[in-house]
């Protein structure tokens, strides 16, 4: 029996790879749809670093409606309109950086913001980049846009040590998110970006400047209906 040549054997086990990181990826995050991330890489790592974790996960029709609204002022003007990838947004990003602004911009939605925060690491990279794409694919067909934003509040980094909004509502004000007001779920999507260097309590700067234009766009978003996909 003539036996298997290398390229052939190797392409057979690239191509069980493929299939094992393929139905392991939809099962992972089809039960992410129901089931409440325990833990996520970021998680893990910080822990590791000696910052512990902090957080409580909060069903998102227990939220005040501010903070969703604040992450949408905030972070992705069409979260409810798009499918994943919002492309006019990625467009300027690029032109604002490669025109040299001060401040460095990103494109990316709150929906590949979550397939990073809950499947992958924080790190650049093209293959990160390329995950968090495939990633970002998933769940927006397996997930709903309520549970999407769900996720993302629960589990994105609004301290050092501390991840979610409530965990955060709890760490900066001293109740929980259901109680909070639109200046507080202003001040913790402003940090969002950069949360172990921005504050939510007496911000100064360019983050009290952030949040002040956050409390005002979160107006604009309910009164013109881009969080209707969560009601």
């Amino acid at each position: 029996m003539a036996k298997t040549s290398l390229p052939r054997r190797l392409l057979h086990w690239i191509g069980r790879a493929l299939i094992i990181f393929v139905v392991g990826s939809v099962l992972w995050v089809a039960i992410y749809r129901f089931v409440p991330p325990p833990i996520t890489i970021t998680m893990l790592a910080n822990a590791v670093d000696g910052r512990g974790i902090t957080k409580d996960w909060m069903s998102l029709d227990r939220m005040d409606r501010s903070m969703a609204r604040a992450a949408i002022a905030a972070e992705d003007g069409n979260f409810c309109t798009h499918h994943g990838f919002d492309f006019n947004a990625i467009q300027k990003a690029l032109q604002s950086n490669m025109e040299g602004e001060r401040r460095i911009r990103g494109g990316s939605t709150i929906s590949q913001q979550t397939a990073k925060n809950a499947f992958l690491w924080q790190n650049g990279g093209y293959l990160r980049k390329a995950l968090e794409a495939w990633f970002t694919v998933l769940i927006e067909l397996l997930w709903s846009k309520h549970r999407i934003m769900e996720v993302y509040l629960n589990i994105a980094e609004t301290g050092i040590g501390t991840y979610g909004a409530n965990a955060g509502a709890m760490r900066y004000f001293h109740h929980d998110a259901s109680h909070l007001n639109a200046v507080e779920a202003a001040r913790i999507a402003a940090i969002l970006p950069l949360p172990k260097k921005r504050g939510a309590v007496a911000p100064t700067g360019f983050t009290r400047r952030y949040g002040d234009r956050i409390q005002r766009r979160i107006a604009i978003v309910q009164r013109s209906g881009y969080d209707g996909c969560l009601r």
